[in-house]
């Protein structure tokens, strides 16, 4: 039975449907306990290639659906539904908590999100107030409904990273060299230390509300910190992300983070405070676990681009995670990055069902 599919007057909330999700195979692979099957759940599954979810956006922007309790909530059930991955990812985007404290901005089709008025100068950093969850009440809403929906299928919450909203702030949308977020970092220093603080403040508040509502673990994207030498993400971005995963700590939910681009960055990664190191495409998990060290889990790693190519070849890469990920701690596969808009849906499910046969051929027998 699916998620969906309970009956009436059986859906689980508040300490039940934790109890119920504490056990899932998700949850236990992010702790590093054994699991009779490797989970699995996409990053952008949430929407992106369903054509159910094509339907549903009809004439609804992006920022509005997120807005609507009783879209993010059906959305965030799709994928769980029709592929049945091990976790759900709450549909949202990273800039809805900036949009949530007055930020100008829209999500344009083909480009992503773009700020109206770039933050460039000390003046512009009172316009980023502190997120109260009143701002996003939308939010604990659907997670509420969710939670209940979803059962023993834990949530994932998510929120952007606050290099990467800075990024996002100071460049006034997506760019590819990050001129101006890096001049602005390298040539006043105080002031970016200022800005990377108040947005960890900002992404803490955001990731704290979904926790409460109900929320089973949370990732923190990092999306652009690939741009970055190490020793800059040391010095310049890692005291706020560092303070991110502690403020959060306390409340007992795993901690992934994830960057594309961040081979080089992995150890650094882990370093901040996460329990969960998301790798992307380009660094095999069993050399990503040599930088990362012990003591975490890993998630990834399978090129989104290799589900355009026949089944058989899909199969075969999604063998090569497996085997890399064979002496890790912990696994939950997931690709390198986010699910490809024209993904055929059906690639996935098939994906999803032959992680789960061939991991449970591997694994010894466990109570999940």
């Amino acid at each position: 039975m699916s998620a969906n599919e309970r009956p009436p007057g059986q859906q689980q909330t508040g300490r039940a449907a934790a109890s119920a999700t504490a056990d899932s195979a998700f949850l236990r692979a992010c702790r590093r306990e054994p699991v009779s099957h490797t989970p699995v759940w996409f990053m952008r599954q949430a929407g992106r290639s369903l054509p159910e979810y094509r339907k549903l956006r009809e004439g609804i922007a992006m920022l509005d659906s997120c807005m609507r309790p009783d879209l993010a909530t059906e959305i965030t059930l799709q994928p769980v539904r029709r592929h049945r991955v091990d976790a759900a990812v709450y549909y949202s985007d990273i800039v809805v908590p900036l949009m949530a404290i007055g930020i100008d901005l829209d999500i344009k089709p083909g480009v992503g999100p773009v700020i109206e008025r770039p933050i460039r100068t000390r003046a512009d950093l009172e316009r980023l107030r502190p997120l109260d969850p009143d701002d996003v009440k939308y939010v604990t809403e659907a997670i509420g409904t969710l939670v209940g929906e979803l059962g023993a299928t834990p949530l994932i919450g998510f929120a952007g990273a606050p290099f990467t909203l800075a990024s996002y702030l100071i460049e006034g949308g997506p760019s590819r060299n990050h001129e101006h977020t890096k001049a602005l970092m390298y040539g006043d220093p105080a002031f970016w230390a200022a800005l990377l603080d108040r947005l960890a403040d900002i992404t803490t508040a955001f990731l704290k509300v979904q926790i409460e509502a109900g929320a089973s673990a949370v990732q923190l994207f990092d999306s652009w910190a690939g741009a970055l030498a190490p020793a800059d993400y040391r010095r310049s971005v890692l005291p706020a992300s560092s303070k991110v995963f502690a403020a959060v700590a306390g409340y007992g939910v795993p901690r992934i983070h994830y960057g594309v681009g961040t081979g080089e960055l992995l150890g650094l990664l882990g370093e901040a405070g996460a329990d969960v190191v998301g790798v992307d495409w380009r660094v095999p998990l069993d050399e990503a676990a040599r930088r990362v060290g012990p003591g975490k889990a890993l998630q990834g790693n399978l090129d989104p681009a290799v589900l355009f190519a026949p089944r058989t070849a899909v199969e075969a890469k999604a063998d090569e995670v497996l085997e890399a990920a064979r002496g890790l701690e912990g696994h939950i596969f997931n690709l390198g990055h986010g699910v490809l808009p024209s993904t055929d849906p059906d690639a996935l499910t098939r994906l999803v069902e032959y992680v789960h046969t061939q991991s449970a051929s591997r694994a010894p027998s466990v109570k999940v």
